[in-house]
């Protein structure tokens, strides 16, 4: 395993740097992270290339039996870059220029950067092209972060209206038939007419601002690919990676994309941050980082794990005794087979002063230091079953598309897709099963439960694909704003929602409307129930009924059916059901699917993990107080390893 810290030779006296090393040996560690903020460093002034001070870096890593991950210094520009050349800023919707001081400052459009980055990425990829110390390659620094994934710079105008160019082969009258532009009078003789869709009275077009999504993803995944193959031509056979930072299904850059250009995919793990009355609950936790796997379907790294507590500005939630180790060993759970721990020591100066490390400012190893310590004693004991790949019964499908498609017509105040997906995947953490959160496009066919929340576009190959699946004995549970739209962010023409779908579900929606509670939809079925936020006016054609609802004007609409189709069967959900009637829904498919499951404890999550030789169980208690789980007591925090 890997297994480590992120520092900052840079960031302290040289002197320092053997004891350092000699403690990272102590703690356990076999990798550094390093470099990725030090362009300045490497490039005093343009042209000046200097390595010499990472080359007594490497030098004593090597001699200390510790490999290096080495991160491009892109993410932050040098001052005399932006000094020389100020129109490489990235700009604000309003057009003002971000300012030189904070990070992730440059456009991803801007040629005159490319051209800068080309310069030291290679320049820095010659110089250790035969290093064998250096383990990987990281790429930039959590790309389309902060905000980072948008600008509306007139650079960005021209090269947006080059990317519809080349979508529409030239012609301009094929887009405004596809973004029918006849509405509110939008129609373009030509490509350079087309504007950004910054703010302006009502909206823009819809089609349009997802074309917009779209080239913003581009831009950014381009920007990686460049350097990783910049890396692979200048180190063959060289392991690059990206570390994402949290919040992937919210950005305007689909990852998934970022992870087809990378070797490894990385994750900065932070369960809570500064200004949070408390971390992030157990299954939001574990939904990031099974979206990360998802990612590239493979075992991952996290190359920011926390032990202390973060905040720029605000200082944050300091993790109880055992808790950040208890994270630690969550990531691992869920396919993380390298770690690194953010970071060493904490900053004296600098914007992250309040993001506290293994060590304070005072370099004296306490709670921390020890706990790091002790995760990584214990953790290299089940090397073999926690670089296995991890198995998931259960596949939950998701598309950049129709996540920005939300992002541009929210439709239901209330309606944040994430979160849905995240409420859907809380009931199988509280029945232990894993899942693999995956991009819709991919091969879903080996899993026995397919989940397909509010996937507003799709298209007839994606229904043909979901009705196949189903045909040879799968199970789907699909939600309401499935299959609204077209691949060009348009309603389709013709057809009743969900499209394509409607013989699999055995339904059609017949209305829908969007509510502004989450509580205000009373329902009768099993149970009485409520749901809110949206709701689809079901007309079961050969569906099983299994909620209808239950107010005066709309009682003979179902709410949430299933539908027999082939040697599977569909489940609809039509509206945001309430708690009990989720959990209710959801184990019915898990039966249905021949999944054994059983009802964890509150805050206990449970994860077996099997190896060539040997399988292992992980039990891990999220509680501040001590739980029953699995025949024992366990303690605060505590993980336990068992035999399976």
């Amino acid at each position: 395993m890997v297994l480590g810290v992120d520092y900052y030779p840079e960031q302290w006296p040289e002197a320092m740097l053997e004891a350092d090393l000699q403690r990272m040996v102590e703690l356990g560690c076999n990798v550094i992270r390093i470099g990725e903020f030090a362009w300045h460093r490497m490039e005093p002034r343009e042209g000046a290339y200097d390595f010499s001070f990472f080359d007594r870096v490497i030098a004593m890593a090597k001699r200390k039996g510790l490999r290096v991950i080495f991160g491009t210094p892109t993410a932050t520009p040098p001052a005399w870059l932006i000094h020389k050349h100020p129109d490489v800023l990235s700009q604000f919707e309003t057009g003002a220029p971000r300012a030189f001081g904070g990070r992730h400052v440059y456009c991803f459009s801007s040629i005159i950067y490319r051209s800068y980055c080309e310069k030291i990425v290679t320049a820095l990829a010659r110089h250790y092209r035969d290093e064998k110390t250096i383990l990987a390659w990281q790429v930039d620094n959590e790309l389309g972060h902060e905000g980072s994934d948008l600008c509306w710079c007139p650079r960005c105008r021209s090269a947006f209206q080059g990317y519809l160019q080349k979508r529409f082969r030239g012609d301009i009258h094929a887009l405004n038939a596809t973004y029918g532009t006849d509405f509110w009078n939008h129609t373009y003789n030509d490509f350079s007419e087309i504007p950004l869709p910054a703010p302006t009275i009502a909206t823009h077009n819809p089609a349009l601002r997802l074309d917009f999504e779209r080239f913003l993803s581009e831009n950014i995944r381009s920007f990686c690919n460049f350097q990783a193959e910049l890396l692979r031509r200048e180190i063959p056979g060289a392991v690059v990676i990206h570390d994402f930072p949290g919040g992937g299904l919210g950005k305007h850059v689909d990852y998934s994309a970022l992870a087809a250009c990378l070797d490894r995919v990385a994750y900065n793990n932070y369960p809570v941050w500064g200004g949070q009355k408390e971390p992030l609950p157990p299954s939001e936790i574990a939904f990031g980082l099974d979206y990360i796997r998802g990612l590239k379907g493979e075992n991952f790294w996290v190359t920011e794990a926390i032990m202390g507590a973060q905040g720029h500005e605000v200082t944050g939630f300091l993790p109880r005794p055992n808790q950040a180790k208890m994270w630690s060993w969550q990531a691992v759970a869920r396919g993380c087979e390298g770690l690194l721990y953010f970071r060493y020591r904490g900053a004296t100066k600098g914007a992250e002063q309040f993001c506290y490390g293994l060590l304070d400012a005072d370099n004296v190893p306490r709670r921390r230091f020890f706990e790091a310590q002790a995760f990584f004693r214990s953790v290299k004991e089940y090397e073999d079953v926690l670089t296995a790949p991890v198995h998931s019964d259960i596949a939950m499908l998701y598309d950049y598309d129709s996540l920005a498609s939300f992002r541009i017509q929210q439709q239901s105040i209330l309606l944040d897709v994430e979160r849905e997906m995240k409420r859907l995947h809380s009931v199988f953490f509280k029945h232990g099963q894993m899942v693999d959160i995956i991009p819709a496009r991919r091969d879903f066919s080996g899993y026995k439960l397919v989940v397909v929340p509010h996937l507003m576009i799709t298209d007839e190959d994606f229904a043909r694909r979901l009705h196949g699946y189903v045909q040879r004995g799968g199970v789907v549970v699909v939600t309401y704003r499935t299959a609204v739209k077209d691949r060009d962010n348009n309603l389709v023409f013709g057809k009743v929602i969900p499209v394509d779908m409607n013989e699999l579900l055995g339904l059609y929606v017949e209305e829908t409307e969007s509510v502004q509670e989450f509580d205000c939809l009373p329902l009768a079925g099993e149970h009485k129930a409520t749901a809110g936020v949206f709701r689809d006016m079901i007309v079961p054609t050969t569906a099983q009924v299994l909620y209808r609802y239950d107010d005066p004007f709309y009682r003979t609409y179902a709410a949430i059916t299933v539908n027999d189709f082939g040697q599977g069967a569909a489940f609809y959900l039509g509206t945001t059901p309430d708690r009990a009637v989720l959990t209710q829904v959801l184990t019915m498919a898990m039966e249905r699917a021949g999944l054994n499951h059983e009802l964890l404890p509150e805050g206990v999550e449970t994860v077996v993990r099997r190896g060539a030789d040997r399988a292992v169980r992980l039990v891990i208690n999220h509680n501040a107080h001590s739980t029953e789980a699995f025949g024992r007591t366990m303690q605060p925090f505590e993980v336990a390893v068992l035999p399976e």
